[in-house]
């Protein structure tokens, strides 16, 4: 007898379920000209140099405050090609489904997914879904490849960071982190704690469009934190950073999550905000341009590069005192995106 509310081992045989999976939830909920075709790939129109990132995810729980592992596939993938100057524009999706995932639970996932792309002005244009046994995944797991067009003229790279450079951040620092943990631990607080998970092509190209080449550098410092991406620039440039801590923006609600659980927030991943290493004589101008949007309103300077710091990341503490922010030893939060 077929169980048409749960996810069965049939449903990935590639037949009569397989076909009905597809096209009843799948193809219905993520409807357009090239996943009608149905194929196993796609013809895309592209112009110029492309840019490609690829990303799995496997959050847990996969539903969490602000969002679930749908929007949060589609986002980190659209976000990753926007680090890199690009236009995102087409994303494959692959979903690994566990026996006994229930339907409605997909269809929460898929509609998440729907909504996210229209939002960032992408289209999924081909995929792949897979079955395991109960016991061998953890509900869902997605892979994603996105595709994206370079922006005319963009010039990013590590190469181009120099001394006195401006660090900027685009938001609270550690929220989607807290917010996962908050729901795995079931954590409390006055205000609903939820993820900053969103998508920030828009706001990236606006900022490359208005600056040009003064902006060096663009990460979304997700697994390992903020700590961890200037961590990588450091030790990939030679250049160290100087970080004050009074400039950091953080939620009170993270902030003294972190504290009761003896975390730090640089280390807690993020999943809507990103970091930008600008030429000094713009640093406070980005910020403002990034303040007047939504989601660019917390953005602040939080320190610059500075040469003479030998490839190490330095925090300013608010009472004094300095310490080094090493790299993220070992899984501080462990299924996090």
């Amino acid at each position: 007898m077929v169980n048409n509310d749960l996810i069965t081992l049939g449903h990935g045989s590639g037949g009569l379920q397989t076909k009905r999976l597809l096209d009843s939830h799948i193809f219905s909920k993520l409807n357009n000209d090239y996943l009608r075709k149905a194929d196993d790939g796609a013809i895309l129109e592209m112009n110029g140099k492309a840019v490609v990132s690829t990303d799995s995810f496997v959050v847990s729980p996969f539903i969490f405050p602000g969002g679930n592992i749908g929007d949060l596939a589609i986002n980190g993938t659209v976000n990753d090609i926007a680090m890199c100057g690009g236009i995102p524009k087409y994303i494959s999706l692959s979903f690994i489904l566990e026996e006994g995932l229930a339907i409605s639970s997909l269809d929460l996932v898929l509609d998440s997914i729907n909504h996210a792309a229209n939002e960032s002005g992408v289209e999924i244009v081909t995929g792949d879904t897979k079955v395991v046994e109960k016991g061998k995944g953890d509900e869902i797991f997605i892979n994603t490849t996105g595709i994206g067009e370079l922006m005319e003229g963009c010039q990013l790279g590590i190469d181009r960071i120099k001394d006195g450079d401006s660090i900027i951040v685009s938001g609270n620092v550690g929220t989607h982190g807290i917010a996962i943990l908050s729901k795995r631990e079931g954590l409390e607080f006055e205000t609903q704690l939820k993820s900053d998970s969103t998508n920030l092509n828009q706001l990236v190209n606006g900022v490359l469009n208005e600056f040009g080449k003064d902006i060096k550098f663009l990460r979304d410092p997700t697994r390992g934190g903020v700590s961890s991406t200037l961590n990588e620039i450091s030790q990939s440039s030679g250049l160290g950073a100087e970080l004050n801590q009074i400039d950091i923006p953080i939620l009170e609600e993270v902030g003294s999550a972190c504290e009761m659980l003896g975390l730090d927030p640089l280390y807690v991943a993020n999943e809507g905000i990103f970091v930008a290493i600008v030429s000094e004589k713009i640093g406070t101008k980005v910020v403002e341009f990034l303040r007047k949007e939504i989601k660019g309103k917390d953005a602040a300077l939080i320190g610059a590069i500075n040469q003479d710091l030998d490839s190490k990341v330095v925090l300013n503490g608010i009472i004094g005192g300095r310490r080094v922010v090493h790299m993220l030893s070992g899984e501080q939060l462990p299924r996090i995106c």
